[in-house]
């Protein structure tokens, strides 16, 4: 399905954002702001451009049939986005910068600490002459702390920040820590940036004043640890990892069938109840080991083996159409294809369709957010690089020329 809602206003209509950021924690930030109309102007490396543009395959091809420098993994976070590219080792690069800065409303970057005030750029270079810009810093482990100098990748923060420990079987089973599956890290530290964003341009519009935001992926890390993080600090206990069970309710988790996955949360005592008159055990619900959750929770062992035995009586499609009937949480373990092409997510706009200048048609991730008065919009598919130079640097003439005009009434 192809998305746009042009016709309806935005939300963020008329916020104008400099992107100075790469790769992804950054990008998922300012492709949600642009979603909800914000200007997004893309600040790239010349010749390089943003660092996900060249990881690939699989990557869009052009017309001849050779390879653009469109990955899928940049598309995956650059729609709604205007590119130019700017050498920031040039005095004309960083004057082109600022004077992009002084008619934006939010800059965002994910430099190392003090390169950007190294080159003349940083914050307090243009609050001097933009005393109102809200600006947001993503660095890997924030803009102090004995970490500050290091460089932080998604891999490393998942791995220094808690979640692989508590990711995958446990050692009993033979398991090892492992990641989550996509870069989980960026994308969250993305929504906390997107979040302080709007926060800090509320407070703008109430007092003009601009601000710092300080943002590390360590500490969004740590932060969405929740109940593994205070299940440790009320009983100084360390989580270990339990594979696909959860801590704290059960069964809530995967079980084999005679054909597939299933994935089964039950969320209480009445549910479980049900749940085992389906599975064919109603006594379980009566069994002294598994009547309230947290014996279920202590007896985890015995209540997974009775019943994987019984579910392998029959398929997990069957499985999911008789729990749901019996208004019992489950689903399939579903693939990438499977999630893609199910009616749900159809129907949901979850997968859009968007048309590049040079005819291409590119198949996209929706926007979860369904806003009925300001709804997203999907208006310009991920920019090739520096593919708006003139468009930008016409816009910046017009808009100091309009603003001398003013000063000189």
């Amino acid at each position: 399905m192809t998305t746009s809602n042009d016709q309806k206003p935005a939300c963020l209509q008329g916020l104008r954002i400099l992107d100075m950021s790469r790769i992804l924690a950054g990008p998922t930030a300012t492709q949600l702001l642009a979603d909800l109309g914000a200007d997004v102007i893309k600040v790239e490396r010349p010749g390089l451009g943003d660092d996900t543009r060249s990881w690939g395959p699989p990557f869009v091809a052009n017309a001849d049939g050779s390879e653009s420098d469109l990955s899928a993994y940049f598309l995956s976070a650059n729609r709604n986005k205007r590119s130019i590219a700017i050498d920031l080792a040039t005095d004309d690069g960083v004057a082109l910068v600022k004077r992009l800065a002084a008619i934006s409303d939010v800059v965002i970057e994910n430099y190392k600490p003090g390169d950007l005030a190294r080159r003349g750029v940083g914050y307090d270079d243009v609050r001097k002459f933009k005393p109102d810009i809200v600006w947001c810093a993503i660095s890997g482990f924030g803009q102090s702390g004995p970490y500050s100098d290091r460089t932080g990748y998604d891999f490393l923060i998942q791995a220094m920040g808690g979640i692989m420990s508590i990711t995958g079987e446990s050692d009993a089973a033979g398991g090892r820590p492992v990641k989550v599956g996509l870069g989980i890290a960026d994308v969250m530290c993305g929504m906390y940036a997107t979040v302080g964003i709007l926060a800090a341009l509320r407070h703008r519009d109430h007092t003009g004043e601009g601000q710092y935001i300080d943002l590390a992926l360590y500490d969004t890390q740590v932060a969405w640890l929740i109940n593994a993080a205070t299940n440790y600090l009320a009983s100084d206990k360390v989580p270990s990892r339990i594979g696909n069970r959860h801590p704290n309710i059960a069964p809530y988790q995967t079980f084999a069938t005679a054909k597939g996955e299933i994935a089964i949360a039950v969320g209480n005592d009445q549910q479980f109840a049900r749940f085992a008159a389906v599975i064919g055990s109603p006594a379980l619900a009566q069994d002294e080991r598994f009547h309230r959750n947290r014996d279920r929770v202590m007896n985890i062992d015995a209540l997974d083996a009775l019943v994987t035995e019984a579910l392998r009586n029959d398929t997990a499609e069957n499985w999911e159409r008789r729990l749901i009937a019996a208004g019992i949480p489950a689903g399939r373990v579903a693939t990438i294809s499977q999630v893609l092409s199910d009616p749900h997510t159809i129907a949901r706009d979850m997968v859009i369709r968007m048309p590049t200048d040079d005819g291409q048609l590119l198949r996209l991730l929706g926007n979860p957010l369904k806003m009925s008065a300001t709804p997203v919009r999907f208006h310009r598919a991920p920019p090739h690089l520096d593919q708006h130079r003139e468009d930008v640097l016409r816009e910046i003439v017009a808009i100091e020329d309009a603003q001398r005009s003013d000063g000189a009434r």
